[in-house]
This record gives C-alpha cells, sequence and structure tokens, in this order.
C-alpha cells in the first residue's frame, strides 16, 4: 500500500531535502507539499519531479500562521486523502533574530563555547509580534497551527489501515528556561523561538498519550545547527564569509553541526518506515554529522516531567475552544 507523507514547510531548507530523500528511498509514495507561498511549492514540485519524474507530488496551501488557512487547508486534505501515514510538522519561523555580542564574546572564553554554538544558548533573541488570530506568531506558526492541523485531520490520521506518526521538527535550542506554563505563548520575553520548540517536546508527549490507542504516535527531532534561512537571518552576509571556515572547524568536535539541509534531514528521513512501537515517547531523535561528513541518528531523554505535558496539553484544548468560538461565532 503506498504511504501517504504530507510535510508542512516543504518548499525549502529541511524540508525540501526532506522530500528529495524520502523520494530517493521511496518513490511509490504520495508525497504532499503543505506550503504557505503556492508559487515556491510549484517550484519545489517542479525540481522535485525533475530528478524523480514518476513521483505522485501534491500541493495543499496552508499558513500554519493562520487558523483560517489551516482549517481551509485541513479541508482540501480530508477530502484528497482517505488515510494520511506521516504528517512532517516542518514549517516554523524566527522572527527577527539578534546575536546578543556580549554572550557570545562572553562565551568563547568559557568552558560552555561547544554547547553555546550548538544550542544557541544565550546567544539568541526574537522579536515576536501578534497575528490576525490574536495569538503570539512565533507560537501559532511553530505550535499551535500544526495542533489545529492535526486536530482538524484527525480522522485521516486515526484510521484502520495501520498507524500513522507525527514527526516534528524540534530543536536543541528547546530549552525549559525558556518557556513558562503560565506564558506558554511566551508574551514576556525575548526567546519565543526557544519557548516554542519546549512547547513542542511537551506537546509531542501528550499526543502520545492521548492517541496511541487510535493507532497515532508522535516523534520529536532536532535536525542540529543548519545553515537555512532561518540561519542566515541572524547575520549580516559578509560576517558569514568569515565564520564559515570556523563552522567546519567546529562540527570537528561536535556531531550536532550538521549544517546542510541534506545531513539536518537525516533523523526526519530515519523515522519514516521505523516500528513506532520501537520509538520511545520521551526521546529526541537528533541528526548528527561526523567531522567527516557521516550522517547518523543519536537519541537522549528530553528535559521535561509528563505532569507538565499533561498540563500544558490541557492549556492549549482551552485555548482551542476559544479560538474556535471566535472562528465560527
Amino acid at each position: 500500500m503506498r504511504k501517504v507523507v504530507v510535510i508542512t514547510g516543504a518548499n525549502s531548507g529541511i524540508g525540501l531535502a526532506l522530500c528529495e530523500r524520502l523520494l530517493s528511498k521511496d518513490d511509490q509514495i504520495h508525497l504532499c507539499l503543505a506550503c504557505r507561498n503556492l508559487q515556491r511549492a510549484e517550484n519545489a514540485r517542479t525540481a522535485l519531479m525533475t530528478s524523480h519524474p514518476s513521483a505522485d507530488i501534491g500541493i495543499v496551501q496552508i499558513d500554519v500562521g493562520s487558523i483560517k488557512s489551516v482549517l481551509r487547508g485541513a479541508k482540501e486534505l480530508r477530502e484528497r486523502y482517505k488515510r494520511i501515514d506521516y504528517l512532517y510538522l516542518n514549517a516554523g519561523i524566527m522572527p527577527n533574530p539578534r546575536i546578543s555580542f556580549k554572550a557570545l564574546i562572553t562565551g568563547l572564553f568559557s568552558s560552555k563555547v561547544i554547547s553555546m554554538f550548538a544550542t544557541g544558548e544565550g546567544l539568541l533573541t526574537q522579536e515576536d509580534k501578534v497575528t490576525e488570530d490574536g495569538l503570539q506568531e512565533v507560537f501559532e506558526t511553530n505550535i499551535f497551527g500544526h495542533f489545529m492541523l492535526i486536530r482538524e485531520i484527525e480522522p485521516v490520521l486515526c484510521h484502520a489501515d495501520g498507524p500513522s506518526q507525527l514527526i516534528w521538527t524540534s530543536s536543541s535550542n528547546a530549552r525549559r528556561s525558556a518557556f513558562s506554563l503560565t506564558d506558554y505563548q511566551h508574551v514576556n520575553g525575548q526567546e519565543s523561538y526557544s519557548s516554542s520548540k519546549y512547547a513542542m517536546d511537551l506537546l509531542s508527549v501528550a499526543l502520545n498519550k492521548h492517541y496511541n490507542q487510535q493507532g497515532m504516535f508522535s516523534s520529536v527531532v532536532c535536525p542540529g545547527f543548519v545553515l537555512t534561512n532561518l540561519a542566515y537571518g541572524i547575520l549580516p552576509q559578509f560576517i558569514w564569509m568569515f565564520i564559515m571556515p570556523i563552522m567546519w572547524l567546529v562540527r570537528l568536535l561536535t556531531n550536532t553541526f550538521t549544517l546542510s539541509p541534506y545531513n539536518g534531514a537525516e533523523a526526519l528521513l530515519w523515522l519514516f518506515g521505523r516500528k513506532v512501537e520501537s520509538l520511545d515517547s520521551l526521546v529526541k531523535y537528533h541528526s548528527c554529522t561526523s567531522g567527516l561528513g557521516n550522517n547518523y541518528v543519536q537519541s537522549s531523554k528530553m528535559d521535561l516531567e509528563e505532569e507538565s505535558s499533561d498540563l500544558f496539553y490541557q492549556k492549549i484544548l482551552d485555548l482551542e475552544k476559544e479560538v474556535r468560538k471566535k472562528t465560527n461565532p
């Protein structure tokens, strides 16, 4: 039976690299690019069809930063597919990232220098804003829009033809210290990206608890440090020319510097076809690359408590009720 795979944010970066690698592994899948920008999605589809001319590649317009767009796109997915086997929740934003040069200089002369580069801890701040839905933009795009998508296509995810998998693109920047249950949208603070990724980890654990018996399983992946548009937006282009050689040197010391989208997609690809019974819901799967460029997957326990996961899940369910009342008065 041909698998149906839907990928959000599939038109560039890790999402596009994942599409290419999935088709190289199994060109018989039904692949759907769920993207905000239709023109970029068409360009991605054309590129993929060039290397895989017999592939079945569809497109659906979904902007996970807009509830109305998610509802429209979910309706189209339900009508198009009787079931969805894999839903890669990959789309995400880090708006207006800024480097704390004070933290950078201090970190360079500390024992935490490798960890600082690998996770961005203390280095990155972002400027968030409120969307038309009245939600924080990073929270809605990275977390809540995806959650609403899952809820809307639940009938085709929880099907009788075998288990389905939710696979989230999380981050090593998902830090407990950036997240608060009393401010889960991260209204107060400048680490909205880190907060949203930690919330993603919490949500994945809760989804397993509530949906495994219905045949839906959730996993989180860290792609490592990948040079995508998100990363390139942190510093001016001319600075990247100087620090790129340093990046390659750092990769000799840490396996998290995957650098290319192809390498970053390693763990996402690895989860495709895995028996869900063998996966640990409390584990994050990391894309790793050796100094010589060899890719492999490593797992690590997530820094969270299941009780916090349950509390967050209840809060996001309550928010869903509020949003639906506003969307369908």
